[in-house]
């Protein structure tokens, strides 16, 4: 079978057996199918979206009155279970999680098989560490069978920096026996032009979302943009508050649709009086906000020649460690000599 064909068909088997709940699901409750589709209109693509939704959230919402989002709630909360549960159950989720290939197998070991889906994974560090080239290598990798590292879905990309380069995706594709023209129309690209738009384009991944089978979302850069339009200490808790809300956007979509979020983000120099710090002068951009919201954090450092060094730098189930990787003309790859 073609893997174009193959793809199509374990993307639709997938999206059945472990996709989000359509919002169209509540037609068959007490909500009106008007609502439904009102709903629709204001971006609850899922029945997910609404049940992590606050009622604040429904009330803002044309046409849905307070009676109305009382009861959509409930629906919505009946089709979703949001209760406690064993440790053991979460146990045995997360042992069924997909793991997405680097590319690179000493990497793939660092990270115990790989990026992990339903979660936000923060990649930081200074030019030319490798950062979108992992961005790239991963939007051809989560193409491919789970069985072979991938995650059987397609790619949806967030540009701020202008860094995206499609004929990448063709180069590592050969490396894959994939199809690059293939390859290609599986990954949705969009360009931020500010905050506001990258927020808004979030919106347009859950409704493209709902209707396909993806399984990677990338944010290159998620801060970039914040630190051209919002200057001075006099905005920086707008920026913070916006950035949160931009976050908690992307971890509801990974909640929704069980995707891989990967944000990149840039770093400044540490300073303490006046003095470098020797042993580790760079830290990444965004403060709290950023670093409660990513799942597991990745510094990426120069190595020697192409080689490249990855480290554990924040993780809730990964011990501190270091691995090298390189960027080759297919991708991210295992250490040159």
């Amino acid at each position: 079978m073609a893997p174009q064909a193959q793809l199509e068909e374990e993307e639709l088997q997938l999206y059945e057996d472990a996709g989000p709940m359509l919002v169209s699901r509540l037609e068959g409750t007490s909500v009106a199918a008007g609502d439904v589709k009102k709903l629709q209109e204001a971006g609850y693509y899922t029945v997910e979206s609404v049940a992590y939704s606050t009622k604040k959230a429904l009330l803002g919402v044309k046409g849905i009155s307070e009676a109305k989002a009382d009861k959509i709630l409930a629906e919505a909360k009946k089709l979703i279970p949001m209760g406690f549960t064993s440790a053991t159950n979460i146990h045995k989720q997360r042992q069924d999680i997909i793991t997405l290939t680097t590319g690179s197998q000493d990497l793939d070991n660092l990270l115990k098989g790989g990026i992990e889906t339903g979660s936000i994974t923060e990649v930081f560090g200074e030019f030319r560490t490798g950062k979108t080239q992992l961005c790239h290598t991963l939007c051809v990798a989560c193409q491919l069978p789970v069985e072979n590292g991938g995650g059987s879905g397609k790619a949806l990309y967030i540009d701020s920096e202008g860094t995206f380069r499609p004929e990448r995706l063709k180069s590592i594709a050969e490396r894959y026996g994939l199809n690059g023209d293939d390859v290609l129309d599986n990954v949705a690209f969009a360009r931020a032009h500010n905050s506001d738009h990258q927020l808004q384009l979030l919106n347009q991944a859950c409704a493209l979302m709902s209707e396909s089978r993806y399984a990677l979302i990338i944010v290159d850069s998620a801060t970039a943009l914040y630190r051209t339009d919002y200057i001075g200490r006099g905005e920086l808790a707008s920026r913070q508050q916006h950035m949160a809300k931009f976050l908690r956007s992307l971890q509801k979509i990974c909640d929704e649709f069980g995707v891989a979020a990967v944000i990149t983000n840039q770093v400044v120099a540490q300073v303490d009086g006046g003095a470098m710090f020797v042993s580790d002068p760079k830290k990444p951009i965004g403060g709290n906000i950023i670093a409660h919201a990513s799942q597991t954090r990745l510094y990426l450092r120069k190595g020697r020649g192409e080689n490249r060094i990855c480290k554990i730098y924040d993780s809730p189930s990964l011990p501190e460690a270091e691995a090298t990787f390189a960027i080759g003309e297919d991708g991210i790859i295992d250490p040159t000599e």
